[in-house]
């Protein structure tokens, strides 16, 4: 019996120590998420969502076709984004060497920021472009861009509409992924509001006596 209890005493240790590490490993990265997000005029959730999805917050990866760090960036995306700045230094150390750039945690979560935050500008007629954004981030802004399209004078396409018009398996499958997990962490979010207003203090009717008119 006594063994039987300090296996399970272990086994609770060991789960329980599984459990933090991978809290602190994928919540590491908040701070540098909700700075970029914020200057990007992003939801940091949405970032965070990307990121867990491409790399599981391992900022070292390396794509098959050049993609690299935590939000997966291309050497040419870097190079726009370098461009863009108007820093002549900058845009020649990204091109000489992106490796070396965007493997920088903050300097990746930057770039991916600012790559949503161009994408998303296309549909800013969109209530929630969070699929199309997604989309872009993945296939391609022109790919995204023919996925939505409608005919002059219909209303724009929903999300699942516009989910079921991606022809890209992997890409349909990668925009569903995240999205369950973004939608999850606003479910949350909702919740959490709910049960901090419900444990707020209602407050005290005012006491003090009207002046005599």
């Amino acid at each position: 019996m006594k063994r039987l209890i300090v296996v399970v005493l272990i086994l609770l240790t060991v789960a329980a120590a599984a459990y933090f590490f991978n809290q602190y490993w994928i919540h590491r990265y908040d701070a540098l998420i909700a700075r970029q997000a914020e200057v990007y005029r992003l939801d940091p959730e949405l970032v965070w969502s990307v990121i867990y999805e491409e790399t599981y917050f391992r900022p070292w990866m390396l794509g098959k076709d050049g993609e690299i760090g935590l939000m997966q960036i291309t050497p040419a995306v870097g190079r726009e984004w370098a461009a863009e700045t108007g820093l002549p230094d900058l845009s020649k150390q990204m091109a000489q060497d992106p490796e070396r750039w965007l493997l920088d945690p903050e300097r990746n979560i930057q770039v991916g920021s600012w790559y949503l935050e161009k994408i998303r500008e296309q549909y800013l007629d969109i209530e929630e472009p969070q699929a199309r954004m997604i989309a872009g981030y993945n296939a391609g802004p022109s790919r995204a861009a023919e996925w939505n399209k409608v005919a002059e004078g219909e209303k724009p396409l929903s999300r699942e509409e516009f989910i079921n018009r991606i022809d890209i398996a992997s890409t349909r499958a990668y925009v569903t992924s995240i999205l369950a997990r973004y939608d999850k962490l606003k479910r949350r979010d909702r919740v959490q509001r709910v049960i901090k207003t419900a444990a707020s203090p209602s407050p005290l009717p005012s006491t003090s006596s009207q002046p005599n008119p």
